[in-house]
């Protein structure tokens, strides 16, 4: 007979420590089932939360083996054949506060959702009676981002909350951000494109993550893309992340390849560059990685790069 070896981490308030359960293999179960098969037949004082198990409500997300899943929703066997082996260890999501076991606490998440304003704020020429008209293609605009069950995978999984748990906005926040801010019905879209900017939107280094694992297939990263060319449509193309961005649209427009030396004299400064970049770059030139003297040429085809900025710029347009 096949056993499926389940390690899960707890915390009972004070104390972490793992525990072992091993349950003989059930085809077609989820893990959500195995949870709930270990709580009534092994051990009563699991706690995990979950509540519609129909990928709906979004409480039921935990780490499987480093990843997080919405569980209810995820296969047993998937995850077997995924991870090629039958031994899994269960943990709670990623840049959350543990409350008991896989429980986590939401609240101070909610709170820092609180800076986008994650509501309709309408305006002034809506009627009370009537409500708002939208358009098909204007909610289709915002229909992926309302998808959102706020489950947490994508905040367990972004990298960049490991070093920017406060200044940096979960995922979700950023979808929320982007959701409102897209909708022709909000009176504040600049509201919550000010609020993402103002809390490091260019940080995001798009490892998609957050797509890959989104159990509703919501484009985060590109969401997150488009607030940022919101911000520089709004004008705000003197900060960092920008600047970053300029460099590399000039440069390729320019020649069709990055001037790697130049880059971040042109996202930094002079100044800037000198006093952080210099002492990297010189190791660079010592082992071989960087010649400072090499200035790239044009790539063949050129003028065909430059026509799909062209072609960009006037869709833009339109």
């Amino acid at each position: 007979m096949r056993n499926i070896t389940y390690r899960i981490k707890r915390f009972d308030g004070e104390h972490m420590w793992h525990q072992t359960y091993t349950l003989p293999y059930e085809k077609g179960s989820t893990i959500l089932s195995v949870l709930i098969k270990i709580r009534e037949e092994y051990d009563p004082t699991l706690n995990f939360t979950s509540a519609c198990r129909s990928a709906i409500c979004g409480s039921c997300a935990i780490r499987i083996n480093g990843q997080a899943f919405l569980v209810c929703k995820t296969p047993l066997d998937d995850i077997l054949d995924m991870f090629k082996t039958d031994e899994l260890l269960f943990e709670p999501l990623g840049h959350f506060e543990v409350v008991r076991d896989l429980v986590v606490d939401w609240e101070p998440k909610f709170e820092k959702m609180k800076r986008v304003k994650p509501w309709l704020i309408p305006k002034e020429e809506g009627s009370k009676e009537e409500g708002f008209v939208q358009s098909e293609q204007d909610f289709h605009r915002i229909s992926s981002s309302a998808d959102c069950i706020l489950c947490g995978v994508c905040a367990s999984e972004c990298s960049q909350l490991d070093i920017h748990e406060d200044g940096y906005l979960d995922p979700f926040i950023l979808n929320r951000a982007y959701r409102f801010a897209k909708d022709t019905r909000d009176a504040d879209s600049k509201g919550r494109i000010r609020a993402a900017l103002d809390h490091s939107l260019w940080k995001c280094v798009h490892c998609h993550e957050c797509v890959t694992k989104c159990p509703k297939d919501i484009n985060l990263a590109g969401e997150i893309a488009e607030l940022r060319q919101m911000t520089m449509k709004m004008g705000e193309t003197k900060n960092l992340g920008a600047r970053h961005a300029y460099a590399f649209h000039d440069d390729v427009k320019r020649k069709g390849r990055l001037n790697e030396t130049m880059l971040p004299v042109k996202t930094e400064g002079v100044l800037n560059t000198v006093k952080k970049r210099v002492p990297f770059a010189m190791r660079m030139v010592l082992k071989g990685k960087m010649n400072p003297l090499h200035m790239p040429k044009e790539v063949e085809g050129i003028e065909d790069v430059r026509k799909i900025y062209e072609y960009v710029k006037a869709g833009d347009k339109s």
